[in-house]
Order: C-alpha cells, then structure tokens, then sequence
C-alpha cells in the first residue's frame, strides 16, 4: 500500500465524511447558474408587467428593470448593464432599431432580443442587422419567449419560426428598401430621432428641449432629411417616418 493510501485508510471516518462534503460544497459552487438580469422594454405597461411575471417564474431570470421609451430603455441599461435586453421596436422618443445599435456600441456585452408585433421580415432583417441576436413574434406562445432567452444566455441566436426564413436571410442580405423598392437614403441616428419626435407630433420646441439641443439645430435636420427624402413638406416627412419604420401607423 503506497503512503497516501496508507494515510488516507488511517484517518478517521468522520475527517472522511467531512472532506467527502467539503469537496461537494466546492463543486456545488462551482457549477451554481448564474442569475441572467433583464431588463424589459415596452411602451405599454400592461405589457411589461405580464412578461415580466412570465420570466419571472423561470428558473435563474431576474427582471431588474422596465423601460416605456426609447430613451428609458438606454438609461435603464446603463444603470444596470442587463445581460438581455428585451424589447419592442416601435418605442416613443427613441426607435428600438436604434436603441440596438446604440446598445451594441457602448454595451457589447448586452444581448438583445426583440420581442415585436411586427410580423415583417424586412423589420426582422433591419433589427438583426442592426445588431440583435432574436426576434420573437408577440402573437406567439410564451414558450417562444423563454426558448429564446434561454437561447440568447447560452449564447446562441433566436429566430421566430412564424418568420420566412429564406425570406430574411435574403433581406439581411440586401440593401436596405422601402415598401416602394426604393434604396433608403441614409439617415443619421439624430436625424432618425428627429424624425420619430416629428411623426409623434413633436413641435421644434418639444424636440428640442426632449433632445437638449438648439430649435435652430432641430430645424437643420429637418430641412436635411427633406432634401435627402425629397420631402416638400411635414405631411410628407411623417409619411416617410411609417414608411421607414421609424414610427407606427
């Protein structure tokens, strides 16, 4: 018998039976789950509330926080720095495309999901596109919500299946269009909000003060984005604003 055997067959039962749990504590910590922290983006409350109950209920889920807007959505990831970020597209103040892409510049390590009432692929591609690694049809089952979260925290994508996938992988690959076929012109993520505050009714005022930049500034991206949508007026620029996704019907 070598000597550690020899050692080991020479202590006493109970220093066995306590390094035997000793041992198993330590792996036990090792292989504990670490809570996945949400944070839960939707302008309507009643909304955010059933999701959260929803998620809620899984195992090793925490929501930390609720945003109602584009801009909530931002100052609530930066407080918290959530490992997913669940959200809707169409917010106030802020459009959720850009919310993404603002998301994945300052917070890589933030995974986003998008879970919309946009059923159109060309959205999916502009959100996927954009930086987002799901997207979740509302009007399926919240079984699809948990599976893509769990996905997402295992560090894979997710992909609604009511989505035509051949459809969106064609889109992710081509330049971006309108429902015209046009190619978009290119809008600055100021110029983007601007255009959102307009299509919400938003005077030069209101822009700017919900901007913090001057009303002669707001109007220089006005006159901008009509040059650059040969828009010939207001009406025209909220019509572009739908048709750009930028703002709901």
């Amino acid at each position: 018998m070598s000597l550690s055997n020899l050692a080991t067959s020479s202590a006493p039962r109970s220093h066995w039976n306590s390094q035997a749990m000793l041992k198993g504590t330590a792996s036990f910590t090792r292989t504990a789950v670490r809570t996945t922290r949400i944070v839960m983006a939707d302008e309507h409350e009643m909304v955010r509330d059933v999701l959260s109950q929803l998620l809620a209920d899984a195992p090793h889920v925490e929501v930390v926080a609720h945003a109602g807007d584009g801009h909530d959505t931002l100052s609530a990831c930066r407080k918290y720095r959530p490992d997913i970020l669940v959200t809707e597209l169409q917010l106030p103040s802020l459009d959720g495309i850009d919310v993404i892409r603002t998301i994945r510049r300052r917070w890589s390590e933030t995974r986003v999901l998008v879970l919309s009432a946009n059923t159109a692929e060309s959205r999916a591609a502009e959100a996927l596109n954009a930086g987002a690694h799901g997207y979740v049809l509302k009007r399926s089952g919240s079984d699809k919500l948990l599976d893509a979260v769990n996905a997402l925290r295992a560090g894979r994508s997710y992909v609604d299946a009511g989505l035509n996938a051949g459809q969106l992988d064609a889109m992710r690959k081509q330049p971006p269009t309108t429902g015209t076929g046009v190619v978009k012109a290119t809008l600055t993520a100021r110029e983007r909000q601007v255009l959102k505050l307009i299509a919400e009714g938003g005077r030069n005022r209101d822009i700017a003060e919900r901007l913090t930049i001057s009303q002669k500034t707001v109007e220089t991206h006005r006159l901008n984005m009509m040059q650059k949508l040969e828009a010939h007026n207001i009406v025209e620029l909220v019509q572009w604003a739908h048709r750009l996704g930028i703002a709901s019907l």
